[in-house]
């Protein structure tokens, strides 16, 4: 008994003197993360200020002071006109439209891809990256090709009088491909980490898919949801190059905000153009806000599921 508490008392001994030799190591790789004189860290955190305050800060300080130059009233009076206010509820339906679309079908991928294991699976992230490397201006003459008047599908749309491009459906298209991958990626590496565990469990206890589904997997990545949709929303209103191939530029119809800026801004409506331009900097805010939040929650879940 004598031998075993000595034992006992020994390992505890070791456990302790490793653990405190850990955190010496910790404490010593902090402080060689500040190695560099004072000097050079001054110099790297003014050159980052500096950068952030001429591309990021002057920009939207000129948008706001531009967008209320001739006070409050025109401002308003900018944004109630007939022409914004058919962008604005045009760049809503159709991000509504894309994100719905994209929320299913990043749910959808994101499952097969992080809970099963079939040929082709790697082709098939490729694909969803496809996007971010191919150019929105390309990804709208792609639905030209298709649905034009001289595309491929261009004569049997015409027969059976179904407008695709200059109209909203096709805006909406062209939206939805540019932002496709955001759902998709914010959820595929969030529920790889997680498993399949508990799916298992639920099934083994008779629950059907769709049981397991709402009651076990969407909580667990519910924040990466709002997170995905938060990004592709945003992408979704600020898309230009895709939209403004297929929308056709027709006034008060197929101007998205992005559009209406363009245009106002070349016939020199300077308030009226940046007026629409702050509704987009607010957007952008807006989602820098959300998008801290989200992340939060992200690593507070990855703490939790790692205790």
């Amino acid at each position: 008994m004598t031998m075993q508490i000595a034992d006992t008392v020994s390992l505890s001994a070791s456990d302790a003197k490793a653990r405190a030799e850990a955190r010496a190591h910790a404490a010593a790789a902090r402080d060689n993360l500040r190695t560099e004189p004072r000097a050079v860290r001054i110099a790297i955190i003014t050159l980052a200020i500096m950068f952030l305050t001429v591309f990021v800060v002057l920009p939207l300080v000129v948008v706001f002071a531009q967008a209320f130059s001739r006070g409050v009233l025109a401002y308003l009076a900018a944004l109630a006109e007939p022409e914004a206010m058919a962008a604005i509820k045009l760049t809503l339906i159709v991000a509504a439209i894309s994100v719905g679309l994209n929320l299913v079908f990043g749910l959808v991928a994101a499952w097969a891809i992080a809970k099963f294991e079939f040929k082709g699976k790697t082709f098939l992230i490729t694909l969803i990256d496809l996007p971010f490397s191919v150019s929105p201006v390309i990804s709208g003459l792609v639905f030209v090709l298709l649905f034009g008047a001289q595309g491929y599908f261009g004569s049997w749309l015409r027969d059976h009088d179904i407008q695709i491009l200059f109209a909203v459906p096709g805006i909406a298209l062209a939206t939805t491909f540019v932002t496709f991958p955001f759902v998709a990626r914010a959820l595929i590496p969030l529920m790889q980490e997680q498993g399949t565990q508990e799916e298992e469990a639920a099934i083994s206890l008779g629950a059907s898919g769709l049981q397991t589904f709402f009651r076990v997997t969407l909580p667990n990545i519910k924040w990466g949801v709002l997170y995905g949709v938060l990004l592709c929303n945003a992408r979704a209103m600020g898309e230009f190059g895709a939209v403004s191939v297929v929308s056709g530029h027709i006034r008060g119809e197929t101007n998205t905000m992005p559009l209406l800026v363009e245009i106002l801004y070349n016939e020199y409506q300077f308030v009226a153009a940046f007026a629409i331009a702050s509704l987009l900097a607010m957007l952008a805010l807006i989602t820098l806000i959300a998008k801290t939040v989200l992340e939060r929650h992200l690593d507070e879940g990855e703490d939790a599921s790692d205790h």
